[in-house]
């Protein structure tokens, strides 16, 4: 299926419908074949526009603030499974009106609200996050076990006497990863936490596994999740929030101006600094439709943003045919964790977000405006 762009306005972020189909067969065969639940990660995908489809396949959502837990509760339905590093007193009792699960990332906070959970008029269950020190992840910044994280408990900080209430475990420490970095994360939570396991009922193993992207060992995680599950008789639950949005859709933007320092700089109505935070923060370089790396194509062109940030830059590439204002081009891949940090900075206008339909239409799901920025600020 082609995106026709030139129905795209711009700045616009589009998911594809039949290649979100296409994830959520994937992870279907993982619960089917393994035995575990999979529930979505808010903090990574959450259209929720598409969330009817999701609930077809997936078991619920996973939240870390009292925003994300209503809108798994009213929209995604299911589990929700709530893990933060800290919950406010004010926010606490909302949560556990919403959840099925809380994680707690420390013992202090367990001791906390414990009572709270056991007065609550609906039984949840609790858990507590552990750090098994074990990183994957290739950017510090991303790694939930780096040293000296906030995330979670270790094993020298580990209370068992503290673990009546407590029936699951929750370990993240992945990042974009494959199978491989999912086995060696497994082998170190078990050798140091596995220990306590005959007291759990459940464990959350988080997200981080890039379980829809091209040539990921499905049948080696599969593997894994089954011979765990009877080594230890717990329910396993997975929450991806990339692996659901992966590859289903782009940003699409518009060239508004060419002006040259030195070299050929495009200027979009789109921007790094607000809606592709990731080219920044990683830094993250997105793939463009039909455009190369700088060099490799006759037409190289260094492309910035519309902000007045002087880092408002996306990267070099290189296209076909020379870019003109009014051009089109669509970054790949940025319906996941992209969409959801988009800012108002500068006032710029959030992109509006659209489908593109199995039946090859454009359905503008929401347009954004100056009551967005002004409704923010005071």
């Amino acid at each position: 299926m082609r995106i026709d762009f030139a129905q795209i306005p711009t700045p616009c972020y589009v998911c594809e419908e039949a290649a979100l189909e296409r994830n959520l067969t994937v992870l279907e065969r993982v619960q089917r074949e393994a035995g575990c639940r999979i529930i979505v990660a808010l903090k990574g995908y959450a259209l929720w526009a598409t969330f009817p489809r999701l609930r077809r396949v997936l078991h619920g959502a996973a939240a870390s603030s009292l925003h994300e837990a209503r809108l798994g509760h009213e929209e995604m339905g299911g589990e929700l499974h709530v893990c933060a590093p800290a919950y406010r007193d004010d926010e606490f009792d909302a949560i556990l009106s919403y959840a099925t699960h809380i994680v707690f990332n420390s013992f202090s906070q367990w001791a906390r609200f414990r009572n709270r959970v056991r007065d609550a008029q609906r039984a949840v269950a609790c858990g507590i996050r552990v750090n098994p020190r074990h990183s994957e992840a290739a950017t510090p910044l991303y790694d939930p076990c780096a040293p000296s994280s906030r995330l979670g408990v270790t094993l020298p900080e580990f209370k068992e006497s503290e673990l009546d209430g407590i029936s699951g475990l929750h370990v993240h420490a992945l990042c974009e990863n494959e199978a491989d970095a999912f086995e060696r994360m497994l082998a170190a939570f078990e050798a140091q936490f596995g220990k306590y396991l005959d007291r759990m009922a459940w464990v959350n193993f988080g997200g981080g596994q890039l379980i829809t992207r091209q040539g990921y060992e499905i049948d080696r995680l599969v593997r894994l999740i089954r011979t765990f599950r009877a080594r230890y008789g717990l329910d396993v639950i997975l929450e991806p929030g990339e692996a659901v949005g992966w590859n289903v859709g782009p940003l699409v933007a518009s060239v508004l101006d060419i002006v040259r320092n030195e070299r050929e700089i495009a200027i979009l109505d789109s921007s790094a600094a607000t809606h592709m935070p990731d080219c920044l923060e990683m830094p993250y370089r997105p793939d463009i439709t039909g455009a190369d790396r700088a060099g490799v194509l006759p037409h190289t062109y260094r492309l910035a943003g519309c902000s007045c940030l002087a880092g408002d830059v996306i990267g070099d590439y290189s296209f076909p045919e020379p870019l003109r204002p009014g051009a089109k081009l669509a970054f790949e891949n940025m319906i996941h964790y992209t969409m959801v940090k988009s800012t108002t900075f500068n006032g710029l206008n959030l992109p509006a977000i659209a489908l593109w339909t199995t039946g090859n239409r454009l359905r503008i799901l929401r347009r954004f405006g100056y009551e967005d920025y002004k409704g923010r600020l005071s």
